[in-house]
């Protein structure tokens, strides 16, 4: 069983970029994706990947701002967040072992990191 820490979080300016990582303690074959939950609000879908990183999907409000992407020697998972806007405050989240956008598929849960963006 993997356990998945993430890091990167914090406070930015609008318009400014952050990079999430996720790294795992073993080696995980299996689709990785990034949810995220705004105070108040039902967690959300951002993006997955593939065990191979040969196909990605993103939710609409992600797409073209975000990439995500990983490095299986690593073990690692990261989340690339361009022109961040203050609707993307939020703790995100990074999970394994599931399918698509469905957060009721995924096993195995990070703590979190908290993504602040100020106006």
């Amino acid at each position: 069983q993997a356990q998945l820490v993430e890091s990167g979080g914090g406070l930015v300016q609008a318009g400014g970029s952050l990079r999430l990582s996720c790294a795992a303690s073993a080696r995980t074959y299996s689709n990785m994706a990034w949810f995220r939950q705004a105070p108040g609000k039902e967690r959300e879908f951002v993006a997955t990947i593939t065990w191979t990183g040969s196909s990605t999907i993103y939710a609409n409000s992600a797409k073209g701002r975000f990439t995500i992407s990983r490095d299986n020697a690593k073990n690692t998972v990261y989340l690339q967040m361009n022109s961040l806007k203050p609707e993307d405050t939020a703790v995100y989240y990074c999970a394994s072992g599931g399918r698509g956008a469905n957060d009721r598929t995924y096993d195995y849960w990070g703590q979190g990191t908290q993504v602040t963006v100020s106006s």
